[in-house]
């Protein structure tokens, strides 16, 4: 008897090894430190998104407007690196991790930062030989590559079976990366659902304060708006769609930039398209409760948490079938999914959702309902 409970009063040390910091991620890390069974640690690589800095996919300096470091144990590890930062395999060498495991007396180490960096085969070798079970996974839902390179999927197809099976458990954030694993002849046992998630109570939260009339009228829009990879696909099928009462607006930044801006003059929509530049995470939930309807068109986006935010926000989601989080939040009854490229389509959901406002009330009540079960 005493020994059950002592295992049941017992507390598993945890250690999450992360790149940088994530405002995706910072919400289940404060869960996981109010975990009663859970002694949790986060280990950075750099704190990059929590201290001002370069940002590679927004290609600008960038420092998130959210508190990404409190509520939970975290350490930053020192990088060796002599060029540090993302995308290169040396750029995070950081190798007092492996002194950390190799002392720690861990239960479990959690590996986010990627098997193209040399901080993950530290991690993942000094876990094996100390004999810690390891958690790590992807966010893809095929062996292609960002880049089309066929060579990379080729070489995927033979790698990536022996990669994931040095897991004890594989994470997938969603149903496409699930099947995909499956289909890589990972057991099933050893793959483990952690869903791409938001803080939805923030985003409501927040969300609920906006007067959406206000923050139209500051952006010059009417009352009925319509709210990117692949933009200029978006913005040739709202001209397509000749819905008047329908506005446009980016919110982002890049280097597509002035191209919207002179095609949408081009194509006769200039004065209903709205570019709002770059826009942080205060700021967002404004951005998103002034529109009716999110639309990502993108060519190859493994999930896509701008469709959770913008669904808690109270939008409806149109996504190209390329968008991961199509399959796992928007059915028939709660949004759209077009075939990515094709104009044509979405226009005619353009057309569609043009002036029907109780249509796109009863969709956004339901997709409520959706995120109500996919959350921390």
């Amino acid at each position: 008897m005493i020994r059950l409970a002592q295992a049941r009063n017992r507390r598993y040390r945890v250690l999450i090894v992360a790149t940088h910091a994530v405002q995706y991620s910072a919400p289940i890390y404060r869960q996981m430190a109010r975990h009663p069974e859970l002694d949790m640690e986060v280990a950075y690589c750099s704190l990059r998104g929590a201290e001002s800095g370069l940002d590679p996919d927004f290609g600008k300096e960038v420092k998130w407007d959210v508190p990404l470091l409190d509520g939970y144990s975290w350490m930053l590890l020192r990088n060796r690196a002599i060029h540090p930062g993302p995308g290169r395999f040396f750029g995070f060498l950081n190798t007092d991790l492996w002194r950390k495991l190799r002392r720690g007396h861990y239960d479990a180490l959690v590996l986010c930062t990627g098997y193209r960096y040399a901080t993950f085969w530290i991690g993942l070798l000094a876990a094996k030989l100390r004999g810690i079970p390891v958690l790590f996974g992807t966010d893809a839902i095929s062996l292609a590559a960002r880049d089309g390179a066929a060579w990379k999927a080729f070489l995927k197809r033979y790698f990536w079976p022996v990669l994931f099976r040095l897991a004890d458990q594989v994470t997938v954030p969603s149903t496409g990366t699930r099947e995909m694993m499956r289909a890589l002849g990972i057991p099933e046992r050893r793959i483990t659902l952690t869903p791409y998630v938001v803080d939805n109570e923030w985003w409501k939260a927040q969300s609920s304060h906006v007067d959406r009339a206000v923050v139209r009228h500051r952006a010059s829009l009417p009352r009925e708006t319509s709210a990117m990879e692949r933009p200029l696909d978006l913005l040739r099928a709202f001209a397509k769609a000749d819905a008047p009462n329908l506005f446009l607006v980016f919110a982002g930044d890049g280097p597509l930039h002035g191209e919207i801006a002179r095609e949408a003059m081009e194509l006769g929509v200039g004065g209903r398209v709205r570019l709002l530049g770059f826009v942080n995470q205060s700021e967002l939930p404004a951005a998103y409760r002034a529109s009716d309807v999110l639309v990502l068109p993108s060519e190859y986006e493994p999930f896509g948490v701008v469709v959770n935010k913008a669904i808690l926000c109270g939008c409806v989601a149109a996504v190209s079938n390329h968008v991961g989080a199509g399959r796992d939040l928007i059915r028939a009854e709660n949004g759209f999914v077009f075939p990515c490229g094709n104009i044509s389509a979405l226009a005619g959901i353009l057309r569609q959702i043009a002036g029907n406002a109780q249509r796109l009330e009863e969709m956004s009540k339901s997709s409520q309902i959706i995120l109500e079960k996919w959350s921390p």
